[in-house]
């Protein structure tokens, strides 16, 4: 029993001394591969998107900014722009997108309509904000909001990148309920269908 406890002891302090010593290194690289490699999904539904379109042309250019061209694998993909009015229909579709990314994922909400649903807040299809669906790190307002507001989002977000650890919890998921005129369906539920 005693070298069991002298096992766990060494056991503990040897993490805690690779923790201390090659972690903040191994966190610093690890951040920086992240910060200047990230693959988005466009979630299009409206105006928006002319804005992503024009900041990822020349003029502007967020591929300098390590914001890549969109591409077709969403298993590959580690930030997500939504762009235009999330309706609730389109919940359950903008939920599964957002499971089938890998860890670590972030979330870009851009314009009135992602953030509070817009023009169309009090209609009845129209979910008031992309946070009510997933955790957005990033809210980018305005109606479209500029090329230069969606590059200072995305360095929002490469702030909150060098901030954070190698391993951290998942995001906790909001819980809201989507009603259709048939039924009403818990994100939990939601999470099951995919």
């Amino acid at each position: 029993m005693a070298k069991d406890g002298a096992f766990n002891l060494l056991a503990g302090k040897l993490t805690e001394v690779i923790n201390e010593t090659i972690g903040p290194p191994l966190q610093y690289l690890v951040n920086w591969g992240r910060l200047y490699s990230l693959w988005p999904v466009h979630l299009e539904t409206a105006c928006c998107s002319v804005e992503v379109g024009a900041a990822s042309g020349p003029r502007f250019d967020i591929e300098r900014f390590g914001v890549l061209e969109a591409f077709g694998s969403l298993r590959q993909c580690d930030f997500i722009i939504v762009q235009g009015t999330v309706t609730r229909k389109m919940a359950p579709r903008l939920k599964m997108i957002y499971d089938q990314m890998p860890e670590p994922k972030y979330v870009l909400a851009m314009g009135a309509c992602a953030i509070s649903g817009g023009l169309y807040f009090d209609s009845y299809n129209v979910v008031p904000g992309a946070d009510k669906i997933i955790p957005v790190d990033v809210h980018v307002p305005g109606c479209p909001p500029r090329p230069e507001q969606v590059i200072q989002g995305i360095i929002m977000i490469q702030n909150k990148i060098k901030k954070s650890k190698i391993i951290s919890p998942p995001p906790k998921m909001p819980q809201i309920q989507i009603v259709s005129d048939t039924e009403t369906t818990t994100t939990a539920e939601v999470k099951s269908l995919n």
